[in-house]
């Protein structure tokens, strides 16, 4: 990988993370809230996401909602009375974690209207990065803390002014679920030059097993590829397939790079994922995982 001369000229500051998706997957209960503020024991899923891009050095953040997301917004907002009553009765813990919230980041909002896909919704976000580098987290997509990738990829991007893209290995008879790279090894096991992708192949036209995950850093560039590009799968307008142009032609908006991600990811756009996830954050909390742990290892005798 060749370093770019100038290491600030493809710093990351500024994050858009889309979340204007209707959750249908999981009705009746989205029928009234937002899909990305059920919660992972005692926090909404999307906070665990504006967590992990605050950690990685990312405090402007840009939110693309839909409609009767307003519980979303209200969620990083004060809520005054609240943390007067629990001022007022010398609750300080939960006051923390009230507030904790509404301190993360600089939160922004900005509607997508028509819900054309993805590569629609990251286009929304054009004029508040402007000429920077941003970073792209789907709002279902949680990253287990122990297992970061955005600081690696921010490195790459660094690097080689390369757009970047979080991959994991799936298995084959999985790989139609997803976007899918074909790549190139480099000196860096966890690093590889991506030579093509296409959006969710049957299994038996997948160039490999690497999937594309909610992860992505890239050039501002990109943004006029997406205004160019057609509606694809879906009838969407798809940003696999915008990553797709830049790789053919690197020369408008950068080549693709990945990092490829060995840790611990949850779909919580997925019932079973969801799940999952509860119960993996939820056994490694100081509070609740002796009792969990417990309960659980009996439970499994019962099955």
């Amino acid at each position: 990988m060749n370093k770019s001369t100038d290491s600030n000229i493809y710093k990351v500051s500024k994050a858009v993370i889309p979340v204007a998706g209707l959750g249908t997957r999981f009705l009746p209960a989205t029928k009234a809230m937002p899909k990305e503020m059920l919660p992972i024991v005692d926090k909404p899923a999307i906070q665990y996401v504006v967590e992990e891009a605050v950690s990685a050095g990312l405090n402007d953040i840009l939110m693309i909602t839909g409609r009767n997301k307003n519980t979303l917004e209200n969620h990083f907002d004060r809520v005054a009375e609240l943390e007067y009553t629990l001022e007022a009765k010398g609750d300080h813990s939960k006051l923390s974690q009230v507030t904790a919230s509404n301190q993360l980041a600089d939160i922004h909002y900005t509607r997508q209207g028509d819900p054309n896909g993805l590569g629609h919704a990251v286009l929304r976000a054009k004029s508040h990065v402007a000429d920077h580098s941003f970073a792209v987290l789907l709002g279902d997509d949680i990253i287990d803390s122990r297992d970061s990738v955005l600081p690696k990829m921010l490195e790459v991007h660094g690097e080689t002014g390369f757009n970047v893209i979080a991959l994991m290995e799936v298995e084959p008879e999985n790989i139609h679920m997803y976007g899918c790279a074909s790549v190139e090894m480099t000196d860096d096991p966890d690093v590889v030059r991506v030579t093509g992708l296409v959006e969710k192949p049957k299994n038996e036209d997948a160039p490999s097993n690497l999937a594309v995950i909610g992860r992505y850093v890239l050039r501002h560039e990109l943004f006029d590829i997406l205004e160019e590009t057609p509606r694809g799968r879906g009838g969407e307008i798809q940003l696999t397939d915008a990553l797709a142009a830049a790789v053919k032609n690197p020369t408008a908006a950068g080549g693709v790079m990945g990092v490829i991600f060995r840790g611990r990811r949850y779909d919580t756009g997925d019932k079973l994922d969801y799940i999952k996830a509860t119960l993996r954050i939820a056994v490694d909390r100081d509070d609740l995982g002796t009792d969990l742990r417990t309960w659980l290892k009996e439970f499994a005798t019962t099955l």
